[in-house]
């Protein structure tokens, strides 16, 4: 098994990139969460993996963080969630934000991602409700998180190794309806470099 790969990123066409380990091109399919965190094309680059073996092929997913890759594993253990699903549900929303409404079974948030209807995210609710993390997002009475692009740059914040405060305070008082999500990270972190 193939646990992560460092090396230096050769290419990124969304979904797919390619990570150049000591001479070797390895072609890895991502979610866009994981997009977000690349560096350029030419910079060193570290992705925790997971070999999908198949009758027709074994495919190689890339992740920015664990979270990410524990959460698509997960998804893959779902009757009827294949990896496109899993890969559509990360790219749609933050590691967080799929667990926050997993806990307040919030079918309708679950069909905004692409190729997930009432039925599948029925199911996500079902089968997804006894692999929740220990309050991830705060515990069943949290208040409800950051949505849309805030929702992934906090998410982005966490994998970087900042706590949920940290993170919310950094995203506060940004434009979060105007910058996209690459954008608001930027800024975020932009400011705790300026201080």
């Amino acid at each position: 098994m193939i646990g992560f790969l460092k090396g230096t990123l050769a290419a990124k066409r969304p979904p797919w990139l390619m990570l150049d380990v000591a001479g070797v091109g390895y072609e890895l399919e991502a979610p866009m969460s994981t997009f977000y965190q690349l560096p350029e094309v030419g910079s060193p680059a570290t992705l925790v993996t997971h070999l999908h073996i198949r009758d027709d092929a074994h495919v190689l997913y890339g992740f920015s963080s664990e979270p990410e890759r524990e959460l698509f594993r997960n998804l893959l253990k779902v009757s009827g969630i294949g990896a496109r699903i899993a890969l559509g549900v990360l790219s749609g929303m933050s590691v967080d934000a799929f667990y926050h409404s997993v806990r307040e079974r919030d079918a309708a948030s679950l069909t905004r991602v692409p190729g997930v209807g009432r039925k599948t995210a029925d199911r996500l609710l079902l089968d997804m409700a006894d692999k929740l993390p220990e309050a991830s997002d705060g515990g069943v009475g949290a208040a409800p998180g950051p949505v849309g692009s805030e929702a992934e740059a906090h998410g982005a914040l966490l994998t970087l190794g900042y706590r949920p405060a940290e993170a919310a305070r950094m995203l506060k008082d940004l434009d979060t309806t105007q910058l996209s999500t690459e954008d608001l990270i930027r800024e975020a972190l932009r400011r705790v470099h300026r201080g």
